[in-house]
Parts: C-alpha cells; sequence; structure tokens
C-alpha cells in the first residue's frame, strides 16, 4: 500500500465529511466547487499553515509531529480508531526489503484447543483474514460448502474478506450484507495502515479492487474501524437465522494469529439452532468422513430469530 497516497486519501475523505457548520466555521452561504471543508480551514483549525498542511495532504511531508497530527484528528472529529491509523499513515515504520511470505501454519495446540470445543464455532485466522484452521462448528456455520480441510493448502485457503466479497455462498449467509462488508473493509484498512510493508496484503487488496466493485467503491472512502468484538445476524442454509456475538481473541505468541469465536445466549433460539447445528455437523463427521450436513427444506428456518 503506498503510505502517502493513503495518507492523502483519508484526510480529503475525512475532510469531505464535515461542513464549516459542523466544526463552528461560517459557510458564507456561497456554493462550494467540493463537499466539505477546504484545506485552508481544516489548516486553521488544525492551527498549522496552509501550505504545511497542503504537503501533508500531498505527501510530501512524512515528519509531521504527535502534536500536529493530534491537531488534525481533533479538528477533524477522528474517532479513536481513526486517530491511531492517521499516527500509522503520516509515520509508517521503515520498509524494508520485501520477502515472499512464507505459508502460515496454526499451532498444533491451537488445533486441540478449537476442537476441544464442540459446542463454540471457532475459526483461527491470520492477519490477512486467511483462515488456518477452524473445528468442525466453525466449519459448518461459516464454510460447509468447502472442503474442511482446504486451510491446511495454503494453494486453497479461504479469506474471510475474500469470502465475503466474491463467494456467492457467503454473501448469502450474512442477512446484512452491506453492514458486513463496511465493517470487515474499515477493519481492513486499520490493519493495511499497521502494516505497510505487507506484500501479501497489499496483493490481496489489489485483486478484490479489481474483482469487486463493491470492495473498490467502500475502499475508496477509506473506513476505519477495530472490529474485536460484536454481533453478527446470519441466515443459515441448515439451521435458519442466527443472531450470534463474536470475540476476536488475539493469541500472545508473536504469530499475529488470532481465535474468532461464536456464541449464543443460554436458551435463546439462536443457541437452539446452534446446538442442532453441532449435532448434525457430528453426525455428519461421525461416518465416512467429516462431512456437511444437508441443507434444511425452504420452509424449515429451525428456531431461530431474523
Amino acid at each position: 500500500m503506498d503510505t502517502p497516497t493513503a495518507l492523502g486519501e483519508f484526510l480529503r475523505t475525512r475532510r469531505a465529511q464535515l461542513q464549516p457548520e459542523d466544526v463552528g466555521l461560517p459557510s458564507h452561504g456561497t456554493r462550494r466547487r467540493v463537499p466539505g471543508l477546504r484545506r485552508e480551514e481544516l489548516a486553521l483549525l488544525a492551527g498549522v499553515s496552509i501550505t504545511y498542511y497542503t504537503h501533508l495532504e500531498q505527501g510530501q511531508s512524512t515528519n509531521a509531529s504527535d502534536s500536529v497530527l493530534d491537531a488534525l484528528a481533533r479538528a477533524l472529529r477522528l474517532t479513536p480508531d481513526e486517530h491511531a491509523h492517521l499516527h500509522n499513515l503520516a509515520r509508517p515504520p521503515r520498509a524494508k526489503r520485501a520477502a515472499s511470505p512464507r505459508p502460515e501454519y496454526a499451532r498444533d495446540t491451537t488445533r486441540r484447543l478449537i476442537g476441544a470445543m464442540p459446542q463454540v464455532p471457532a475459526v483461527v485466522l491470520d492477519g490477512r483474514n486467511n483462515v488456518l484452521a477452524w473445528n468442525p462448528l466453525g466449519h459448518a456455520l461459516l464454510a460447509g460448502h468447502l472442503d474442511f480441510a482446504s486451510p491446511d493448502d495454503p494453494a486453497v485457503r479461504p479469506n474471510l474478506t475474500r469470502m465475503l466479497f466474491l463467494d456467492p455462498h457467503t454473501r448469502e449467509l450474512y442477512t446484512d450484507w452491506k453492514s458486513e462488508a463496511r465493517v470487515a473493509l474499515a477493519a481492513l484498512r486499520l490493519v493495511a495502515g499497521r502494516n505497510p510493508g505487507d506484500r501479501a496484503l497489499a496483493e490481496l487488496i489489489g485483486s478484490l479492487m479489481l474483482q469487486s466493485p463493491d470492495f473498490a467503491s467502500l475502499w475508496s472512502k477509506h473506513p476505519v474501524r477495530d472490529c474485536t468484538v460484536g454481533t453478527k445476524t446470519l441466515h443459515h442454509p441448515v439451521v435458519g437465522p442466527l443472531t450470534l456475538d463474536f470475540e476476536n481473541l488475539h493469541l500472545t505468541d508473536g504469530t499475529n494469529h488470532r481465535m474468532l469465536l461464536y456464541s449464543a445466549p443460554e436458551s435463546s433460539p439462536s443457541d437452539a439452532a446452534l446446538r442442532m447445528l453441532s449435532s448434525l455437523t457430528a453426525g455428519a463427521a461421525s461416518g465416512t468422513g467429516r462431512g456437511t450436513p444437508e441443507p434444511a427444506p425452504a420452509d424449515a428456518d429451525a428456531g431461530g430469530e431474523r
């Protein structure tokens, strides 16, 4: 990712979201050629010269101080995640010589851990959202149409972001796909800002820009948001509607891997649906091998809420 370019894009998108009246400046009722604040207005609010701000937005200055960045964040009314992202873009780490990234694999102990939680959908991800492992229930919940063993082969390893934008099955899984896509892309923006030299991540983003107009449109808006906990609403092809809480638990072994875990309140319709999916998954796996339960008939949405 071209960090100076990304910095300029980020500042312009946030500047365009603010009107003079939003920040206590007179608008004078004049018609504006571009939406949002002008460069000189933002520079005034942040207490910097228009020349300096213009150089910063054009990627010609890479030595902005903390005080300047903090002043810009206040003037632009950035969220804490956006504020941190601004710092990452303005002062990226020293670039290292690009090297072909080695395939990553989940540790055996991590695999055993998620395997010991048969009632909890669990997925192990790397920093680029590649699936490194999943337990049977995690596989059945998110990607029952894929081979259970696919995370073990880097050549065909699923990537949750790629699936969200390019896989029709995944697109149909989310009740509000547009909201899910915005959150996923905002989290990816934050990761990209923290890792400007990650060639594999840049290749993922580049391929999605070319293959998905939805991704390209959302990416141009430069959303930024960390997403470690929350709620997802799904419509599963086997057990129907689900409302699940999720948590991303980052492992502390230096790998940048994390476990994505799902749960539902005890005795809720979604809890009952998860238990049904778990029993169906266990039944399929107890035969000739791990399998995927067949989708329920169209009129057989099992015990869930929309």
